[in-house]
């Protein structure tokens, strides 16, 4: 069934109108939020996916809703890989644990935009080359190997930091400290930016290269841009509430990246099985269609991205109280 212009058009309008409240919420109460507001908040944007979906099936069909249930479970998982380096960056950039709210939002935000431009960008390339699908495939599996050997990925990221920093400095003044969420200050009746500055641009940099592995991947679940974009917002509305909620556990999910691995790489097979499948290139079988290709549905998607992340999620926090276990042992 084709998704009715009046829902997608309402749908955009409500959730701009969530995310605008949400920004508002931040701006006129910044604090450290609590456990239980955190899963409060997280628990409320899981139930928001769950009953958009519930409609998108009443008016657009089911199988509409078993897609972007399917996209919105990836783009989860893969989200949450953002925030190990939020972490890291908050931490560079020694940003105030009571301003971490707002950065996370105007990161949210700053991801919002790259992605919607990726999405138009990548639903035009398909309805003209769909070989392409064979790149993003390719793609996704040299990602899910760097994902499962990333020793050195933390020291590129903050080598990648402190470039900036280097850059930013040697062309503008900023000021030593922060002055709130302000991104301008006065310093002995001089106007200089503040470290802010950095942190944004920084996030945006971060929220790009996560844009170029996540987009492709949802486009083997979906080529429907609403759903494909409706899924990206669902999965980034509670990342900030997930962020404060995960904490600490964020350094006990010691294996979450073998998850995310298997998940990109299952999907970058599942892109180049369906590039076969459409196959309009001349030296493969002639041009024609592979037939023979198997056509991996989404339920066994959405199976595999949820037993990935419960396995890896299982055993990273066995490993993590058998260390701690051992190191009680060792105390002793």
């Amino acid at each position: 069934m084709v998704i009715p212009i009046w829902f997608e058009i309402t749908s955009m309008i409500v959730l701009t109108i969530i995310l605008i409240a949400d920004l508002l919420l931040i701006k006129l109460r910044p604090h450290i939020p609590s456990t239980k507001e955190s899963t409060l908040w997280v628990v409320f944007y899981v139930a928001l996916a769950m009953l958009f979906a519930v409609l998108l099936g009443l008016v657009g069909g089911w199988q509409n809703t078993g897609d972007f249930v399917t996209g919105w479970a990836l783009e989860y998982s893969l989200s949450i890989d953002n925030l190990f380096v939020f972490v890291l960056i908050m931490a560079q950039f020694s940003v105030p644990r009571r301003l971490q709210q707002q950065v996370l939002m105007v990161g949210i935000i700053i991801a919002l935009i790259l992605r919607g431009l990726f999405i138009l960008i990548g639903v035009a390339v398909i309805e003209h080359f769909s070989p392409i699908f064979y790149i993003f495939g390719a793609f996704l599996i040299y990602t899910a190997i760097k994902q499962a050997m990333p020793e050195g990925e933390h020291e590129d990221e903050a080598k990648r930091e402190a470039f900036i920093v280097r850059v930013l400095r040697r062309r503008i003044d900023i000021s030593d400290g922060y002055d709130g969420a302000r991104l301008r200050t006065t310093v002995d009746g001089k106007r200089m930016w503040t470290p802010m500055i950095i942190v944004f641009i920084t996030i945006g940099i971060t929220d790009l290269m996560f844009a170029i592995d996540s987009i492709p991947a949802i486009f083997e679940i979906t080529t429907n841009g609403f759903l494909v974009f409706t899924a990206n917002i669902f999965a980034l509305m509670g990342l900030r509430q997930l962020y404060f909620l995960l904490g600490d556990l964020l350094d006990r999910l010691r294996y979450l990246h073998y998850g995310i691995a298997v998940i990109l790489g299952f999907i970058g097979v599942k892109l180049i099985l369906h590039a076969l499948h459409v196959n309009e290139l001349p030296f493969i079988n002639g041009g024609e269609h592979v037939e023979w290709v198997p056509d991996i549905n989404n339920l066994v998607s959405l199976g595999v991205i949820i037993a990935s992340m419960a396995v890896a999620t299982v055993a990273s926090l066995i490993a993590s109280a058998r260390d701690r276990r051992n190191a009680a042992v060792l105390e002793r």
